[in-house]
């Protein structure tokens, strides 16, 4: 059964329209599959010069992987603060997300990690079209890292 938008709001620290994401529809311990509708916006937070490029995208992905440590967290845990430490091998295949007429359908799939650190692969398409992939390293609780000066 599809988590939708309310529930994002209640388990991301993303609020307002920066909660970019409507539903989580398909998600187990290795991936997770959500959709977005709000690259269509006039309002997206993202915009800049009345465009939304593709590299945006990437805080898609980075939502859904937010998504994904909520859904995986104990239920009496507290909610960790993640942070996007990298990206790379980021392919995109379109200038821009706000001319796609249909729903963006983000993936994402942890790839390795351990309870601090993880690298996941992700992949935003619409209509079976890929529009952008790569991979992220997200970090959670940073200052358990220690001094990284």
């Amino acid at each position: 059964m599809p988590l939708d938008h309310a529930w994002l709001l209640a388990h991301l620290p993303h609020q307002g329209s920066m909660c970019l994401l409507d539903a989580v529809v398909a998600w187990d311990a290795q991936h997770i599959r959500c959709t977005a509708k709000s690259h269509r916006h006039a309002d997206n937070p993202l915009r800049a010069h009345d465009r939304l490029g593709a590299a945006c995208g990437i805080e898609y992905a980075a939502q859904a992987m937010a998504a994904h440590g909520a859904l995986l967290a104990a239920a009496d845990s507290a909610p960790r603060a993640g942070y996007l430490a990298s990206v790379r091998g980021v392919e995109l295949q379109v200038a821009r997300l706000d001319d796609i007429a249909a729903d963006l359908d983000v993936e994402a799939e942890r790839l390795s990690g351990d309870d601090n650190t993880i690298l996941y692969g992700f992949r935003v398409s619409a209509g079976g079209r890929e529009l952008l992939s790569g991979r992220a390293a997200v970090v959670l609780d940073a200052d358990k890292l220690g001094n990284l000066t």
